[in-house]
């Protein structure tokens, strides 16, 4: 309903006596749309003063709670920035240790590396899955053993082993043979150098010599990992800080405006989560490199793929596919492909315990680098696997560089990243009681705000010191039963089946 002004009521009742007209009446009705206009104009003032009102409330209920309670609400961004921290640094160890499953055996869920009230380290419990991975890009697109062994100057080669192979006939067979063969032995081990050369793929199986480098010692599988990712790791940990933090002035607000006993645990829930979530796309996401005007924006770990490929190829060259472990696995994993391959080299008249014994003379040399430094310093040198894997890793795409790193945790990042927001929940819970409520508030915030800030400063030195290496843990050259030639070929075997049927 229109409220009419006086004097409009009055004009109209002293004009009712004269007789109405056209222009009056158009007159009357401009007048009329005037007012209605006017008053729609009044009425729109005041709804606008009510908005404006309304924000001041809101900025203002922030402010003077804030102000009232400075210091428990400070307690709210450090203790985000500590769950930030302490979740994400949990979240790296849970990547990698236990070595061993630890908790109750009541139930363990197959290829998983939880239990009912346990845990396995994400990577010790996929050993055989991810070092199939790592098997796969190796053989693929980085090493071949034919180019590798074909460095070799057969004729050195077979000088620096005449005097052991000499011996161990000697050993084996009497003086007599070792005699016979002492003048010949040069030249026929420099031709069956050659002729190995060749046929190497066939003697010596390359994926199975990593697979159960790996295999056969969880802890090979850990250092390499934590050496290729230490920068990723310590970034993953010490960004849930910053976020944290970021993400806990956000709740600080939330809890001015909304001061309710689920306030604190569901937000911190959420830093929880977010903190890892982020922390973990930003390790690996952009791959390629995209340009966002003068910045270059890309994964961490792509962004360091000249640096990580020469950490991978020095640790693979030294722990991996070093001189010792390769003359191992020729002369004991690989040794019925061996013996076949010299009895095919040197026929009858030579005894089978002839070629034995330089089987023998092979194993002598690879258990034994420090008596025989001189044949391993050569062969590494000239095999050159250190700055072939380097070379290639570069060379490949960073999609393609990303897997080295990333199978750590796609396996269970969700995991990874729940347990995070339970933990947020608890410290969220953990904070609405003690600063929040109960007498001495203001002491117990001091106390929470201080010991947040020491706990937080302590997991940036563990991020720098703690782990990242297991020193001491790595087993010495030499056969192990737990992996033979024939399970790791079944094993590869049914990985390229799945990968096929898959895609």
């Amino acid at each position: 309903m229109w409220s009419f002004p006086r004097t409009l009521l009055a004009s109209s009742f002293r004009s009712q006596s004269k007789p109405w007209n056209v222009t009056s009446i158009q007159s009357k009705k401009s007048s009329f749309c005037f007012i209605r206009h006017r008053q729609n104009y009044t009425h729109a003032a005041p709804t606008k003063k009510i908005n404006a009102v309304q924000q001041t409330s809101f900025y203002h209920r922030v402010y003077n709670a804030i102000k009232a309670n400075p210091i428990e609400f400070l307690t709210i961004p450090t203790v985000a920035a500590f769950v930030g921290i302490s979740t994400n640094y949990m979240g790296v160890q849970m990547l990698f240790y236990p070595l061993e499953y630890q908790g109750s055996s009541i139930k363990r869920f197959p290829d998983a590396p939880y239990g009912i009230f346990g845990w396995q380290g994400v990577v010790p419990a996929r050993t055989e899955k991810m070092a199939l991975r790592l098997v796969d890009i190796v053989t693929r697109d980085l090493l071949s053993l034919r180019e590798a062994f074909g460095n070799l100057d057969a004729n050195v080669f077979a000088d620096l082993m005449t005097d052991v192979v000499v011996q161990a006939v000697k050993d084996d067979c009497g003086t007599y043979w070792a005699i016979v063969l002492k003048p010949l032995l040069p030249m026929i081990l420099t031709r069956v150098v050659r002729q190995l050369q060749v046929e190497i793929d066939e003697v010596l199986d390359l994926p199975t010599v990593v697979l159960n480098a790996f295999v056969r010692d969880k802890v090979v599988l850990v250092e390499l990992f934590q050496k290729v990712g230490r920068v990723e790791l310590k970034f993953l940990i010490e960004s849930g800080f910053g976020f944290g933090f970021i993400l806990g002035l956000a709740q600080m607000v939330l809890w001015a405006v909304k001061p309710k006993a689920w306030t604190l645990p569901v937000a911190g829930s959420l830093v929880g989560y977010v903190t890892n979530w982020i922390a973990i796309k930003l390790l690996f996401e952009p791959a390629d490199p995209v340009e966002l005007g003068p910045l270059t924006v890309q994964g961490l770990f792509e962004s360091r793929q000249k640096e990580v490929s020469e950490e991978f190829a020095h640790f693979m060259e030294s722990r991996v596919l070093s001189s010792p472990m390769l003359l191992d696995a020729l002369a004991n994993q690989n040794e019925h492909e061996l013996f076949e391959f010299l009895r095919r080299q040197l026929p009858y008249p030579i005894p089978e315990k002839v070629l034995r014994a330089a089987i023998k003379a092979i194993r002598n040399v690879a258990s034994n680098p420090e008596e025989h430094e001189q044949i391993h310093q050569y062969v590494r040198e000239h095999l050159d696997i250190e700055d072939t894997l380097s070379r290639r890793l570069k060379k490949l795409s960073p999609k393609s560089f990303e897997n080295l790193l990333h199978p750590v945790f796609q396996e269970d990042e969700i995991i990874l990243i729940v347990v995070g927001g339970v933990l947020g929940a608890l410290a969220g819970l953990l904070q609405t009681r003690v600063t929040f409520s109960g007498s001495n508030a203001r002491a117990k915030s001091i106390g929470l705000l201080l010991s947040s800030l020491m706990a937080s400063a302590g997991f940036f030195v563990l991020s720098d010191y703690s782990d990242f290496f297991v020193s001491g843990a790595s087993k010495d050259v030499g056969y192990d039963p737990v992996i033979d030639k024939r399970y790791a070929e079944d094993t590869i075997g049914n990985v390229h089946h799945h990968k096929d049927t898959t895609d």
